[in-house]
């Protein structure tokens, strides 16, 4: 089943429908998130499609090989290693394309280092090493996607913090923000968490570690086996 562009491209560059068209064709609904990471990931290479479409539907054609890789290792729930293994035997050598590519362009003189496009590809180059990293680390991520959505949250929250009257309750409305974000983060419902945390005040001073979002529900469930065996 193919489903149509996701929202996340829309970045402002008309034709980035069209640079990203042959990427799109090769995913099927199974690995639909990864054409959306990728132009989460490196949205500063296809906010330049609408000015250079062929040269970026060339770099994110590759970037979704990488990505639908990885998908694929989600789904066969690989381990670290196993992971970079599969990695390095179905996503080096189209990394190696790629890298020789972009450094094709400057040897040719297909494009001027100091146009948009080539500081782009400077870009690329000179992280090279950090962005290959899942090649050679098991365990390594893609991309810092997940700081990325981090910092959101934290500008989001300055925008709150403005209107506290005092520096405690800016302090009480930060550690809020970390406990909801870290619920999202687990999977958990925040609101959930913090009304569970609220009925087991005793278990949760005397065994915190046991409350943490990643866990609390098997408290929960140790909890209120007893009781429920009574009925």
């Amino acid at each position: 089943m193919k489903r149509t562009q996701p929202k996340i491209i829309e970045l402002g560059a008309k034709t980035l429908q069209e640079a990203l068209r042959c990427a799109e064709t090769t995913l099927n609904d199974e690995h639909y998130e990864a054409i959306k990471a990728v132009v989460e990931s490196y949205a500063y290479i296809a906010e330049l499609a609408e000015h250079f479409p062929e040269e970026c539907r060339r770099v994110l054609e590759a970037l979704a090989v990488i990505y639908r890789n990885d998908a694929i290792a989600r789904k066969r729930k690989l381990s670290p290693a196993a992971r970079l293994d599969f990695h390095q035997a179905n996503s080096g050598s189209t990394m190696e394309e790629l890298q020789a590519w972009l450094a094709r362009q400057f040897e040719d003189r297909l494009v001027e280092p100091n146009s948009t496009l080539g500081g782009a590809i400077s870009y690329m180059l000179r992280h090279w090493e950090r962005l290959t990293l899942f090649l050679r680390v098991p365990g390594a991520p893609l991309d810092n996607n997940i700081c990325e959505r981090v910092l959101k949250k934290a500008i989001l929250h300055r925008k709150n913090a403005l209107f506290y009257k005092t520096a405690k309750g800016a302090h009480v409305g930060d550690v809020f923000m970390s406990l909801i974000y870290t619920c999202e983060f687990c999977g958990a419902n925040p609101f959930d968490y913090l009304t569970e945390l609220e009925r087991h005040a005793g278990e949760l001073a005397s065994n915190p570690q046991r409350w943490m979002p990643w866990n609390y529900r098997s408290m929960l469930d140790g909890v209120n086996t007893p009781s429920d065996s009574l009925h």
